[in-house]
């Protein structure tokens, strides 16, 4: 189990370093229209973003269990921040990607502005979330 998790620290790791370096460097390269306000560097990006979510939830929640009462204040604190960081990213994500989506109805509640305002807050948080869960899997001590 420890060789897995030192594994899924290093794709956390990878895969926040894909989206931040994408995130700060798509201004560079890409050039938004109203057809095509992002590039489609995203389209592959976006499912590495869930995987990250799904892994970072699960570890969260495992880490948040095994601090327990316990705990230090700091353990504590570091193992529900990325916990509930994760489940709030999990949420804003689902959200966004479906509202762009071709799933379901037509979501008029917000428009193109703040769409593009939830992805780039998104793109901020998650390499934070992922560099740090996955920092703590790679750590020799990750099982307490």
């Amino acid at each position: 189990m420890e060789t897995l998790k030192r594994i899924i620290g290093v794709v956390l790791i990878v895969i926040a370093a894909i989206i931040a370096i994408q995130t700060v460097l798509e201004p560079i390269y890409h050039t938004s229209t109203t057809d095509s306000p992002y590039s489609s560097t995203w389209d592959y990006i976006n499912p590495l973003s869930l995987i990250s979510i799904i892994l970072g939830v699960i570890f969260g929640y495992i880490r948040m269990r095994r601090a327990g009462a316990d705990a230090s204040v700091q353990e504590f604190i570091a193992a529900n921040t990325l916990f509930y960081g994760f489940m709030f990213a999990a949420i804003i994500f689902l959200w966004n990607w479906f509202g762009i989506s071709d799933i379901g109805q037509d979501f008029t509640g917000v428009d193109h502005g703040t769409r593009s305002l939830v992805w780039i807050l998104l793109d901020a948080t998650l390499p934070l979330l992922n560099g740090a869960m996955g920092v703590h899997l790679l750590r020799a001590n990750a099982s307490g």
